[in-house]
């Protein structure tokens, strides 16, 4: 098993072995004005009102075998996506540099915040710039590939994606869906998680 340096979370490792990392291909996107909502305030209204989660999402950003750096960023459309094998699914921004290490196959952690994590929203909500290191101050601990491990999240779990979907614009959206394998995971200390709702749900 791995544990975290603090000897807090218990963890465990899913036995499933790597899907291949697949590509949906998907219809030419329609013009923008088709995806507009007739009743853009009540659609906003709506769909703020959908609870999530908050999570920072971290892995290794590799230039190659001997070079890597951590990378994180706040995310919050995450659920989970299936039993067997375990499954999760996350919409990232089509612009994130995410989508880049998902292209090569990379591992990612995804960090469950509890409610008394509240002031690593600010932290973590804009990307560390060029050559900054997103977790300088903050000890941390590692999964089994490397990412960091936010020490006393309420949970952890290493996934590798096996497929996604969206993206390109239009109908398409702006975010890609990911479906990732759980890996490996850990819990951390019992409390609520930080959830959110947004006064409007057509924006950040």
């Amino acid at each position: 098993m791995h544990r975290g340096k603090r000897g807090n979370p218990a963890s465990f490792r899913f036995p499933y072995p790597p899907l291949l990392h697949t590509i949906i291909t998907m219809t030419q996107p329609q013009p923008t004005s088709q995806n507009e909502p007739a009743d853009a305030e009540a659609t906003a209204a709506a769909l703020g009102r959908i609870p999530s989660g908050l999570f920072v999402v971290t892995w290794r950003a590799r230039e190659n075998e001997a070079d890597a750096t951590d990378r994180a960023m706040l995310a919050s459309w995450i659920m989970q996506g299936g039993f067997v094998p375990p499954l999760i699914t996350i919409a990232v921004g089509a612009t994130r540099d995410l989508l880049a290490a998902i292209d090569q196959c990379t591992p990612f952690v995804v960090n469950v915040l509890g409610e008394s994590q509240r002031s690593l929203v600010g932290r973590f909500g804009k990307p560390a710039g060029p050559g900054e290191d997103p977790f300088a101050g903050l000890a941390v601990d590692r999964s089994p590939s490397g990412a960091a491990v936010i020490p006393d999240a309420i949970a952890w779990l290493e996934c590798q994606a096996v497929t996604q979907a969206g993206g390109s614009g239009g109908q398409m959206g702006d975010h890609v869906i990911i479906l990732a394998r759980v890996l490996a995971a850990g819990t951390g200390p019992e409390q609520p998680p930080l959830v959110h709702v947004r006064k409007n749900g057509l924006r950040y």
